[in-house]
């Protein structure tokens, strides 16, 4: 299974799709989703889900992001739809990481969308100055050129994270979500996130708490092939690996076990139908 460049985005299609999933990455590792998050989208895609990875560049303009990353995901849908797969009206699942997470959030907030969830893994919203390394020493050297500035007015994500956490809790229409945060953590926001979500839908929303940090979900695999006779350096090698992607293969597992437990419940309701 091959990566294709369509319409803007990084797709992977499996021969019989479930569903699909569109990816979002973090602030700074989003240019190239394919390469930076390529072991976690490859295991989606052979459990059988087809990967949109929307690529894209941060700026302090999340609206305007969201509002871009939809109109790609949209015509890679068209266009999958019209020349590269037969099968019509799959169930659609957002997945962020970070950054992406707040995007997925804005989306099903701001716009007519039809997902059947989303996933959201180690939701950031911070303000900028939190975010972005220097800002405030950035922000009083241009008071340096502009005195009359008030260094408070220092530049912010639209909508600001206030904004942000109030345009969720008045207008988020996904209501089934699961939530990932990772024990060692320091930049994630879940926690206020799943207070919200649950204010507006009680009850629907699944909080997985694994092992890991903020980069578990950007882990890259190690490509080791074994002596045919097997070596010491082999056995070492192999419980290396299975050590440094445990907490990858846990995110990967919970990821396709909610995903699994979704496509039972479709099935059950097409069923009573």
């Amino acid at each position: 299974m091959d990566w294709l460049e369509i319409a803007g985005n990084w797709v992977l299609i499996p021969r019989k799709p479930l569903g699909i999933i569109h990816f979002l990455g973090g602030a700074f590792v989003a240019t190239l989703p394919h390469l930076t998050y390529r072991r976690l989208l490859e295991f989606l895609a052979q459990q059988g889900y087809v990967v949109i990875a929307t690529p894209f560049v941060n700026t302090f303009e999340h609206t305007a992001i969201a509002e871009n990353v939809l109109w790609q995901f949209d015509r890679t849908v068209y266009a999958l739809e019209d020349r590269y797969m037969s099968a019509r009206n799959l169930p659609i699942y957002g997945m962020g990481h970070s950054m992406g997470c707040k995007l997925h959030l804005l989306i099903g907030s701001l716009y007519e969308v039809k997902r059947s969830g989303n996933i959201l893994i180690s939701f950031n919203n911070f303000a900028a100055k939190d975010s972005i390394p220097m800002m405030d020493q950035v922000a009083q050297m241009m008071t340096q050129f502009a005195p009359k500035m008030n260094p408070m007015t220092a530049p912010e994500f639209t909508p600001s994270p206030e904004a942000t956490n109030q345009i969720v809790r008045d207008r988020y229409e996904v209501s089934n979500n699961l939530l990932v945060k990772f024990s060692n953590d320091t930049l994630d926001q879940t926690r206020p996130l799943s207070v919200i979500l649950d204010d507006r839908f009680p009850g629907r929303t699944e909080i997985a708490k694994l092992k890991g940090n903020h980069m578990t979900p950007v882990a890259q695999d190690l490509k080791w092939t074994p002596n045919p006779n097997f070596t010491p350096l082999d056995t070492f090698s192999s419980w290396f690996r299975q050590e440094v992607f445990r907490e990858l293969e846990q995110l990967e597992q919970e990821i396709l076990y909610w995903l699994r437990q979704n496509e039972t419940v479709r099935r059950e309701s097409s069923n009573l139908l």
